[in-house]
């Protein structure tokens, strides 16, 4: 008899005692009617998700919410899952986003999972006004994580953000796959995702087409895994721009693999000021690739100057053991690979193996400067090293 008693307990416990509490940001005052505000019902909501002692869902319905520059801080008291059905939409004036930075700010918070949904921050009429050289303010990234962990991130689509779509910064143990990050290929600065000083990222069964860098990984990362990315149009993947101060954190342990570079202007590039740095990029592979009439499909460049604002120095990063495999298509270059590498701290350990790169129907040439490395399997264009 006291056996089915506890018995009897422990199932109404079950059913009474639901294991996440759900509600819905339409519970705090948010609607998603395309005009109305809905920023504070968003705070309202995530502060209550944040400050629960148990494990919560914070529903985003179908609609499309209006959501001003906003910050999700923690620490929170436990996990929290941001699931989305909706879409969150900028303001109808783009200069409300220019103004800020970021629009959707995620800081110090370990344990979230943010579930599909769309992020539409409405960049175009920021573009047109850089187009046509106005006063513009600096533009935001449309989704930034700063002093995160346990982060994943599924099914995301971000549309026309101003500047970068996603952002990560000082972030550890993050899974982001399935994302969907969309800009035209004119958009300026419009990178699908830019990485810094954090430790094991990994992006997987993704499609980014943006006017910048699909992704850009940048000084302080390392123990980050790339898979299975469609990336077209862009400026393809980088590593860089390193070398921006005497210094820096470097870059390493990286693997990019499985991804699909259509008509973009770079395929996988790594790129350094020239100037005095005590910074590095080491350990890197790029695997199992495919280049569609790329401009630059495989690219060291140590003499990294856009805009003309050439240091005019020797690069100080230095660059070890980087492996290219089994990277097959077609350049529209005749260069199809190119290392341009610093005169005082050469390119060393770099391995070429299962290469077949033509410019277009025609062969294709490599060209190296100050670069050391060997070759394994079949390599066309022939190495240059």
């Amino acid at each position: 008899m006291v056996k089915v008693y506890f018995f009897v307990i422990s199932l109404l416990l079950l059913v009474l005692v639901k294991p996440n509490e759900a509600y819905s940001v339409v519970a705090f005052g948010a609607r998603g009617d395309g005009r109305t505000d809905s920023t504070q019902a968003f705070q309202k909501a995530w502060a209550w998700a944040c400050g629960s002692v148990k494990r919560v869902i914070l529903d985003v319905p179908s609609g499309r919410f209006v959501v001003r520059p906003m910050s999700f801080n923690g620490p929170c008291r436990n996990h929290v899952t941001l699931r989305m059905r909706g879409t969150i939409i900028g303001p109808s004036d783009y200069r409300v986003l220019a103004r800020s930075n970021v629009w959707l700010m995620f800081y110090n918070i370990y344990g979230l999972t943010i579930n599909g949904g769309t992020i539409d921050a409405g960049g175009h009429s920021f573009w047109s006004c850089r187009k046509h050289n106005g006063y513009c303010y600096n533009g935001a990234q449309s989704i930034s994580f700063v002093s995160c962990g346990g982060i994943v991130v599924r099914g995301l689509k971000s549309m026309n953000s101003q500047k970068s779509h996603m952002s990560i910064k000082n972030c550890n143990n993050m899974a982001l796959s399935y994302l969907t990050l969309r800009a035209p290929g004119g958009s300026p600065n419009t990178d699908g995702m830019n990485i810094q000083n954090s430790n094991r990222i990994s992006v997987y069964n993704s499609v980014i087409k943006t006017g910048d860098d699909c992704i850009a990984i940048g000084p302080g990362t390392k123990n980050m895994v790339v898979n299975k990315i469609a990336c077209g149009p862009g400026h393809g993947i980088s590593i860089g721009s390193m070398g921006n101060s005497l210094h820096e954190d470097g870059v390493q342990n990286i693997v990019v693999s499985n991804v699909v570079f259509y008509r973009t202007t770079f395929g996988v590039r790594i790129k350094s000021w020239a100037r005095p740095s005590d910074s590095f990029v080491r350990n890197v592979i790029f695997r199992n690739i495919i280049m569609e009439n790329v401009y630059y499909p495989i690219l060291i460049d140590q003499i990294y100057c856009p805009n003309n604002q050439c240091p005019r120095q020797n690069s100080g990063v230095k660059i070890n053991n980087v492996s290219y495999i089994n990277i097959k298509g077609t350049s529209r270059r005749k260069e199809a690979i190119q290392f341009t590498c610093s005169p005082s701290n050469p390119c060393k350990g770099i391995k070429l193996q299962d290469i077949r790169l033509t410019f277009g129907s025609k062969p294709a040439i490599s060209t190296c400067s100050y670069a050391r490395g060997f070759t394994q399997g079949k390599v066309s264009p022939r190495s240059c090293f």
